[in-house]
Parts: structure tokens; C-alpha cells; sequence
């Protein structure tokens, strides 16, 4: 295939070194044209690109307007290449102006070396072919080889004759710190996408990795940063602009790599068509596209001076929430860490609607959407359409990752489950080797660390509320969604709530869902006077508000559980079928009630025997810890 396409190659380079220079011009904007309305994925990724850029000052019509003229101009300059090969010294330097040279043939002239810090604007292949108007010690370019072997080689043959000596970025650049220490120039690219190897810095106050290297070749060789743009200013006519010097004795390597980036806007902004706007400049990093990693990232993240975070470009993810509050109180600690990831992180939540009040009270979630009982994938999809970046599906249903796949969202994160290898595309897997059991939260928390988030001593946030001074109120929530396996006793909450009422004066609230109300108001009745029931009678919000202000709450293995976590509230939690390493209330100051038999934790919905994980739990035993817990 190489011989294949090295063929058409040079086929295309024949034809189009034939005829008249303007005439391949111009021929080349008629392809331009028509490649525009016939490449569909380039059209989107330019059009994209040129949003990120503009999108607040431009219209979606001149967006569009903009990437027809790059197409055109861009598929002009590159036709008419081989065109001007074939021209003499002369024949170019009818074609070509220089703008603000002076400086730099100063530094020329006195033998100091300069790094000339170039992009992809108009025909750039003209800066090889200008190098006879420099009297320099020659140019050295470093480059990224090309992916076919034998274009390669031509391309370095056909530079060669302009006396420009080629250096591939892996082979090193001892030779382009020689050239430079040598009065030379050295010919770097400064506007691609630059790996987990360049520096994380704003573009259009967008965070893109950027290369390095002409900054620490202007340390290492004590060389003279020169950006250098081309622009087309008629039919196969260009100007070469010369910006002014860039300060880099005794700077950081990343400022003066943030500032290029400054300047590289400024060139754009003159002729905004004319960038190479087909590339994917703000490419997102694979697997960790959050910027934790300082392995990984070594060269960092860096903010021009006098910017903030706040003043960049928002990178916007949205995690798709659990359905249960239980297991999305446990995703809290991996939303944390993912929000703080990356400084330009807006985080949305996708839940349903009833768990909407638990995600705005959690302080790094920036916008909460919600999905209403009887709303469809579509339905869905279409309310995420264009919006983000990054879809982080915390479930493992095949429902969810679907919606985040017809929302077209660019990278899809979740675990390897249920057959969701063709929706999502960045996919993590279980670990091959059996493990430890390990807790709920952990689970969410290793998808986070996969797509680079630090979850070391990542918590709850501190959402405790003011508790009233009198009386004492205690929380007991004795039912559970789940099923009834995981429900201890009604008579034993019962027994409990009188024993801890008798010696100690408190308010009980009684909580659950709507199908609790009956049992909830006669586990009230039986307390006595000083508990009320508000089983089915509180929305979350409301729920949050009343439980927060709670001293301790006396529960199975509930949401309710998790939440008065959340919410710094200590918990006397009951469990039976299921298992505390697994699911048990996260933070300090819980105490967990458990009788170990042979068969639990089975972690069925009803018990197909004689309950006896839950018969085992006395009343005196939780008394006492309920007791301890408020202090008595």
C-alpha cells in the first residue's frame, strides 16, 4: 500500500509541477470546496475547532463560512507546492513579502542563533524555500516523521536541496542546539497536539497540550525564540510575518510555551481561515484525560500570568448517576475526584429526577440534569446533543450507556458490562485476578483513577447541619426499597425506640418511602408520643433538612443510611442479608449491628428460610449502641 499511495504521490506532484502556478491555485480552491461539502469528518472536526475558537464572537454562520474558505485556501496552498518547486530564486521572490524581518536579520547578521517557532498557516512549506534571503549558518528542521517510508524520503530529498537539514523529534536535537550555538536557525512546529509530553496550557483559553520544545531548545542553546507565520494575500501570493523576539533567558520553560500560544492566537486572529484547522488540536488524552498524573503529565499544567482558572474554557463532563441513593451517595467520593481532575472541569450530573435534591447539595457538581419517569433514551440523548466532551456512565445497565452513545458524546467512560463494547469507547475492565471484597465506593472510585483522577483522601464533603439544642431528635428509618430481607424487626425498632425514650428525653422521625407509611406510623404510635412518623410524606430535599438535623439515626441497610452519612449524621445500622465490607455507611462514627450465621450474607430479596440473620440482633444490643452513640 506504501508503493501504492508513494505512486499516486508522485503522480499528483508531476501533474501539478506542470502547469501554471495560479492556475493550480486556483484549482486547488475548487477542490477545497468540494472536499468541504464531501468530508464529512473533517468538516465536523474543523467546524468544531473553529467554534472552540470563536464560537462566542462568530455566529454558526460564520463559523461555517470560515471553514469553506479554510478549505479552499487551505487545499490551494497545498496544491500549488509542487508548483512552486520547480521555480527559481527569483520566480519566489515575486510571490513572497517579508514583514518585520529586520530584527531577525540583525540577529543574523551578529551571529546569534535563533529558534524560529512556526505553524501550519497558509503555505507553510514556503519558510524552506525563503532561506537564500538569510545569509544563516543554514536551518535545521525538526519534525514528525511521516507514516509512509517512501513520501518520507522525498519529503527530506526535496528540503535537502534548500539546504534544510532534516531531524526527526526522536533521533534528538543535539544537532538543532548546534546549528543555533552556531548562529543557525532551527525550524520548529509549535501548534500540534503534543501528547502526554507537551504542556497543558491554554489555547484560545482552552487547555491543549503544547510542545515544549522550542522553549528548552532556547534554553538549552541560548538561542533567540523567533514565531514566524506565513499568510496568502492573493492568487499564490504570500507574506512571511516575523513577530518580535520572545524574552526567554532565565524563564520558565512553560511560560514562555504558555505565551507562544498567546502569539500563535494573535497570528490566527490576523487571518483566521488560514490556520490548519483540520487537526485535532484539543485532542482528548486516552485513558486519563484528567491531569492528575504528574508521571504521566510531567511537564504540567500552566496558566499565562494574570489568568485564572476560572478565565479558561470549561472541559464538560457528565456522569451519568445511579437510580438508587444508596449507590449515588457512594459515587460521591469518585465525583469529587473527577471534579477536581483538571482545573476547567464543569461537571454535570444526569440523574432521574428523584434523586436531583441529593446531587445539587454536593458542592462540586456544577448543574444537575434530570430525567423524568416516563422519558425515553431519545428523549435523553437529545437533551445531551452537543454539549460534552466526556460521558462517564457510573451503572452498569445497557440503558444508560446508551443514552450517552446517542447523545454522540466523543469519549464514553464506564465498566466493560453487559455487552457495552459498541457504545461505550473507552471501556475499563474488572481485574483478571479475584480480589479482596471491597467496598461500593471503591468501584466508582477505581473508574476515576483510571481517567487520571487522584483518589487519595477523597471524601465526603462537609455537609452537617446546625443540630437544635432541644430536644435531642433521633432518625429511625425502618424500612428498606430493596426488599424485606434486609429489614430488621418491626417490634424490635419499636422496643428500642421505648428503651432509648425511657432513658433518655428525644424526639423520633420516623422515615421511608410512601410504601413505609403504615408500618412507619404504627413503629410511631408504639414509641409514644415523642415520634412522628414522615414516611412518604417528604420529598429529598425536605428529608435532607429534617435528617441532617438529626443526632443519630437507627436503620437497616438503606439509602437513608448513606445519606445521614453524607450528611454527618452517625448511624446504628442493622444489617443481615447483605455484607458491611460491601455496602456499610461511609466517614467515622457508625456503628454497624450484625449477627454472622452461616448463610448471610445472601443478599436476596426476601429470605427463603427462617430470617435468622435479623432474629440473631437483639433489641438490648442496639439499645446500648444507640445510646453510646448520643452520648448516654
Amino acid at each position: 500500500m506504501d508503493r501504492v499511495s508513494f505512486f499516486f504521490y508522485q503522480l499528483a506532484v508531476w501533474l501539478l509541477g506542470r502547469l501554471p502556478v495560479d492556475l493550480v491555485f486556483r484549482l486547488g480552491r475548487l477542490v477545497g470546496w468540494l472536499a468541504f461539502h464531501l468530508a464529512f469528518s473533517s468538516r465536523s472536526l474543523a467546524i468544531r475547532n473553529l467554534t472552540i475558537a470563536f464560537g462566542p464572537a462568530k455566529s454558526a454562520k460564520d463559523i461555517r463560512s470560515l471553514a469553506v474558505n479554510h478549505f479552499q485556501n487551505l487545499l490551494a496552498n497545498i496544491f500549488v507546492v509542487p508548483a512552486l518547486a520547480r521555480l527559481d530564486q527569483d520566480g519566489i521572490k515575486e510571490r513572497i513579502t517579508l514583514e518585520n524581518d529586520i530584527a531577525v536579520r540583525r540577529l543574523i547578521a551578529g551571529k546569534v542563533g535563533t529558534i524560529w517557532a512556526l505553524n501550519h498557516m497558509a503555505n507553510w512549506e514556503l519558510i524552506s524555500q525563503i532561506m537564500f534571503l538569510f545569509d544563516s549558518a543554514g536551518l535545521t528542521a525538526i519534525y514528525q516523521r511521516l507514516g509512509n517510508p517512501l513520501i518520507d524520503r522525498h519529503v527530506r530529498e526535496t528540503r535537502a536541496r534548500f539546504n534544510i537539514r532534516m531531524v526527526e523529534r526522536k533521533e534528538g536535537f543535539n544537532e538543532a542546539i548546534a546549528t543555533v550555538r552556531k548562529g543557525g536557525i532551527a525550524g520548529v512546529l509549535i501548534d500540534q497536539h503534543a501528547g502526554d509530553g507537551g504542556v497543558w496550557t491554554p489555547f484560545f483559553g482552552k487547555l491543549a497540550s503544547t510542545s515544549p520544545l522550542p522553549a528548552l531548545l532556547a534554553a538549552r542553546s541560548g538561542g533567540v525564540l523567533v514565531p514566524v507565520s506565513v499568510q496568502t494575500t492573493g492568487v499564490a501570493r504570500w507574506k512571511i510575518v516575523f513577530e518580535e523576539p520572545l524574552a526567554t533567558i532565565g524563564r520558565d520553560p512553560g511560560q514562555v510555551t504558555s505565551q507562544l500560544n498567546i502569539v500563535l492566537e494573535k497570528q490566527i486572529r490576523r487571518s483566521p481561515h488560514e490556520w490548519f484547522w483540520v487537526h485535532d488540536r484539543w485532542k482528548i488524552p486516552s485513558p486519563e484525560f484528567l491531569l492528575t498524573n504528574r508521571k504521566r503529565y510531567k511537564r504540567g499544567l500552566v496558566l499565562p500570568r494574570g489568568m485564572e482558572a476560572a478565565d479558561l474554557q470549561r472541559f464538560h463532563i457528565v456522569i451519568r448517576s445511579s437510580n438508587w441513593l444508596g449507590d449515588a451517595v457512594m459515587s460521591i467520593p469518585a465525583v469529587r475526584a473527577i471534579k477536581m481532575g483538571r482545573p476547567d472541569v464543569h461537571l454535570t450530573i444526569l440523574c432521574r429526577d428523584k434523586l436531583a435534591d441529593l446531587w445539587k447539595i454536593i458542592p462540586e457538581v456544577d448543574e444537575v440534569l434530570e430525567i423524568t419517569p416516563n422519558q425515553g433514551v431519545f428523549s435523553v440523548a437529545k437533551m445531551l446533543r452537543g454539549r460534552f466532551e466526556v460521558g462517564i456512565v457510573l451503572p452498569n445497565s445497557m440503558r444508560t450507556a446508551l443514552e450517552i452513545f446517542l447523545a454522540r458524546i466523543p469519549r464514553r467512560v464506564g465498566y466493560d458490562r453487559q455487552g457495552r463494547q459498541a457504545l461505550l469507547n473507552q471501556l475499563i475492565r474488572e481485574p483478571k485476578n479475584a480480589e479482596p471484597p471491597k467496598h461500593q465506593s471503591g468501584h466508582y472510585l477505581r473508574l476515576a483513577k483510571w481517567i487520571g483522577a487522584d483518589v487519595s483522601n477523597i471524601g465526603f464533603p462537609d455537609l452537617s447541619r446546625p443540630k437544635p439544642y432541644a430536644p435531642l431528635r433521633l432518625g429511625l428509618c425502618p424500612g428498606a426499597e430493596y426488599g424485606p430481607a434486609k429489614r430488621w424487626l418491626p417490634e424490635r425498632f419499636i422496643a428500642v425506640g421505648q428503651a432509648v425514650a425511657y432513658r433518655r428525653y428525644c424526639e423520633w422521625s420516623i422515615f421511608g418511602t410512601a410504601g413505609d407509611a403504615e408500618l412507619a406510623e404504627s413503629i410511631a404510635q408504639q414509641i409514644g408520643p415523642s415520634a412522628k412518623s414522615f414516611a412518604g410524606k417528604t420529598s429529598l430535599a425536605q428529608l435532607i433538612d429534617t435528617l441532617g438535623q438529626c443526632t443519630a439515626l437507627l436503620t437497616n441497610d438503606t439509602g437513608t443510611m448513606h445519606l445521614a452519612a453524607l450528611l454527618g449524621v452517625p448511624t446504628i445500622s442493622v444489617f443481615g442479608s447483605t455484607e458491611p465490607i460491601l455496602t456499610g455507611p461511609m466517614g467515622p462514627h457508625h456503628r454497624v449491628i450484625r449477627q454472622q450465621v452461616e448463610c448471610s450474607p445472601c443478599f436476596l430479596r426476601e429470605c427463603p428460610i427462617d430470617f435468622r440473620c435479623m432474629n440473631a440482633v437483639q433489641s438490648a444490643e442496639v439499645t446500648e449502641a444507640v445510646l453510646k452513640a448520643i452520648g448516654s
